[in-house]
């Protein structure tokens, strides 16, 4: 489908591209979200569309300079601009969508604010010193692995082990599980992280040893315990990011459950209405 704003923005970040970078003022004059960058027939653009708009650029547009899209954004809000001034007044499916995205930039706004106030460095603190700062030292472990079909493909691997074969170009060759191509290596892991019979093989091993065997429902393992160590409180930016997402998240849930409680909300009957009318984007004409 024809979408007309991707066109635009498409095609005014390729000129960014292209654009040399522009030469910089020594001292850049004072600017505020207010302040004017460019006047179509009386309206203005400002220095605050502009910072919106960047805030909008697709992943693949973010990382150009902001030499380059200042100028870019600039037209592409020009354009924007003469094109809406031409349509005169809106039409039902522009006023629909613009609800919808009022309703989503006012909601996100909140939810900004929201976080914001949940998530400072003594409520990172707090969730630190409750749930890591005292844990128990766990155990963890390194292993490597050959996953293969059969039991008697296991005992054969087994028995080249024995007389000498490399564990890793084994698994390089033989193994039919992601991990075959790196050797076999799994990396360190802790209880609950493998399933119960593997965990149970390694936690019986000594660093060094092959096992016998092994059968788990992804097929039958033979498995090399490279190392061992028992982990113990982690540092708190080792689990900063951790405890900031389940802040959020529990910010949120408590806000939209607070805020949909106390709302007056009507569900209307819509049992007689056909789920495809969702596909039929003439109903916005």
């Amino acid at each position: 489908m024809f979408k007309p704003t991707a066109l635009l923005a498409s095609t005014a970040l390729a000129l960014a591209v292209a654009a040399p970078l522009r030469a910089q003022d020594t001292t850049p004059a004072p600017v505020e979200a207010d302040t004017v960058v460019a006047t179509v027939n009386g309206e203005n653009i400002t220095i605050g569309h502009l910072v919106a708009a960047r805030l909008a650029l697709p992943e693949q547009f973010q990382a150009l300079p902001n030499e380059k899209l200042f100028e870019a954004l600039t037209e592409q809000l020009i354009q924007q601009t003469v094109l809406g001034q031409a349509m005169g007044e809106m039409t039902r499916r522009a006023q629909i969508q613009l609800e919808n995205e009022r309703r989503s930039i006012v909601a996100a706004d909140h939810l900004l604010k929201v976080i914001g106030d949940a998530v400072t460095d003594e409520a990172i603190a707090a969730v630190y010193e409750a749930d890591y700062a005292n844990a128990e030292p766990t155990q963890e472990w390194n292993a490597s692995h050959i996953l293969v079909e059969t039991e008697e493909e296991a005992a054969a691997l087994v028995t080249e082990l024995e007389n000498g074969a490399d564990f890793a170009e084994l698994a390089k060759e033989k193994s039919t599980g992601p991990s075959g191509p790196g050797g076999g290596e799994l990396g360190w892991f802790g209880p609950g992280m493998m399933v119960t019979p593997f965990e149970e093989a390694v936690s019986g091993m000594e660093v060094g040893a092959v096992s016998a065997p092994l059968q788990t429902q992804f097929g039958w393992h033979v498995v090399k315990l490279n190392d061992k160590r028992m982990k113990g409180a982690p540092a708190l930016e080792e689990v900063r990011d951790e405890i900031v997402a389940s802040l959020e998240n529990d910010a949120v849930e408590q806000a939209l459950e607070t805020l949909l409680g106390a709302a007056e909300i009507e569900r209307a009957d819509v049992s007689g209405i056909d789920p495809d009318v969702l596909s039929d984007l003439s109903i916005l004409d």
